[in-house]
């Protein structure tokens, strides 16, 4: 972004209380505080039964359940067909969406069914690339989870696939068509922080839950779990029911703290700066706590530079992920400019504006005297630093989404149906979605490698 006209194209549309602001009164003098609630709309239409678009879910699991809640909020949608690798997952898929589901352990024998026009992937982590493409083979419309990938190489194929079948994949980083996004992005390109100099992201977490210790239930045996099938291209190992449900700690299956919590971040950062991505990251952290056979991470920090582009200076970003946060827990996202700060959550985006202090103060002055100091303060105001157009527009706005707002999740899903049906386009594609678990996964190249990674986010290939 032009750093000498982004302030004024700002400014500008902030005096006339342009679309860039919403309808929000804007206070053009120092230290104000305002709350604006932000809009959303939504076609609706009455679909009749041979109109609707019949949903299949491959892994009901944690994800996949909600996955497919929030799908059926979206008119003109059925769930149809359900397949797990553990009965009592399609056992609870029939308590509640109905004893009509056709339901199997077998993701061929769903994607032969003619009357399924989309999928849900929501697997383990090391099986979305296989089942994806697979499911664009047979013609189905794919809504596949985060990260798109397990490892990079895979990305390719996908990307080859959905072209050829001429079929829409939508990948499930389900912040990405959220209002705060929507927001974030348009106060960026309108010069809100000026140029971005950093990305500030954290998640803190403190309980066992929130470190992936996933409850086993009581009924999980060899007869009612499938857990060859599960391991797949993975190693052969014994069967253990801790990899089996709590298989994101183990990176034979899944992506480590990176592929489940960074790739969010890129998925929101790369759309509201129109970026590539990364072209380096450097990783490091440990297993400071939850030693509980896993092989991966629970405390991580990762330093990304990004390159300048036409709508970005080059940066620096800042990824921490502390799963035994002894605060309690929290999160944030900070894209961090010249000129302000951003904050930005699905439901909202806080911009504080602040003045750049270019005159000296009490504490460099206090080494001369009276006299020198005098003279001093007269050459600075004679450069006419701090002029008046620099303290316009100073304090904080915050967007809000309306108290019935139906969520980032629900407006990810109405874009992927929408597009579906010819009316809208796929937020987040294949290609998107390489290059945004691309870059989570430098974390992982760069911690295991113990040394940083070079990354081309125009080709998609580690370097």
């Amino acid at each position: 972004m032009n750093k000498n006209t982004s302030r004024r194209s700002f400014l500008k549309k902030a005096a006339l209380g342009s679309a860039a602001m919403t309808s929000a009164p804007m206070v053009l003098a120092a230290d104000y505080e305002q709350k604006v609630i932000l809009d959303k709309n939504y076609e609706f239409l009455n679909f009749a039964a041979n109109d609707q678009i019949n949903l299949g879910l491959i892994g009901s699991g944690i994800q996949g359940i909600y996955d497919t809640t929030a799908a059926l909020k979206v008119d003109g949608v059925k769930l149809v067909a359900v397949c797990d690798l553990y009965d009592g997952r399609l056992d609870r898929a029939k308590e509640l969406w109905g004893n009509d589901l056709f339901t199997t352990r077998d993701y061929r024998e769903l994607l032969k069914r003619k009357d399924i026009d989309a999928v849900i992937v929501a697997t383990p982590d090391h099986w979305h690339k296989k089942i994806t493409v697979d499911a664009l083979k047979a013609e189905k419309h794919v809504y596949c989870e985060k990260p798109m990938v397990q490892k990079w190489q895979e990305g390719q194929e996908i990307i080859k696939t959905q072209k050829s079948s001429g079929k829409l994949c939508q990948i499930g980083s389900q912040g990405m068509s959220s209002l705060g996004n929507e927001k974030a992005k348009q106060l960026y390109e309108d010069g809100a922080i000026g140029d971005l100099v950093m990305l500030d992201m954290y998640n803190d977490r403190y309980s066992a839950e929130g470190a992936w210790q996933y409850p086993i239930p009581p009924d999980a045996s060899t007869e009612t779990i499938d857990f060859d099938t599960f391991l797949g291209s993975a190693p052969k190992t014994p069967y253990e029911l801790k990899r089996f449900f709590r298989w994101r700690n183990y990176k034979d299956y899944g992506t480590g703290v990176a592929g489940d919590l960074f790739v969010h971040a890129f998925s929101t950062l790369n759309h509201v700066i129109s970026s590539n991505g990364p072209n380096r990251a450097l990783a490091t952290g440990g297993l400071r706590y939850w030693n509980d056979g896993r092989d991966v991470p629970d405390v991580s920090i990762t330093l990304y530079d990004y390159p300048k582009t036409n709508t970005h200076a080059a940066f620096n970003a800042v990824f921490r992920i502390n799963f035994i946060a002894g605060s309690g827990g929290g999160g944030g996202f900070k894209l961090i400019g010249t000129e302000g700060e951003m904050e930005v959550g699905q439901n909202s985006v806080r911009l504080t504006r602040s003045k750049l202090g270019m005159v000296p103060g009490g504490y460099s002055m206090i080494a001369y005297t009276e006299a020198t100091q005098q003279k001093i303060k007269e050459a600075y105001a004679a450069q006419n630093l701090e002029t008046r157009a620099s303290s316009l527009n100073l304090g904080k706005t915050t967007w809000e989404a309306p108290k019935d707002y139906k969520g980032g999740h629900y407006d990810h899903f109405y874009n992927f149906f929408q597009a579906i049906r010819g009316k809208g386009n796929i937020v987040q594609d294949p290609t998107f979605g390489l290059r945004a678990a691309g870059a989570a996964l430098l974390a992982n190249e760069s911690y295991y490698k113990k040394q940083p990674v070079n990354w081309d986010p125009k080709s998609m290939k580690l370097l």
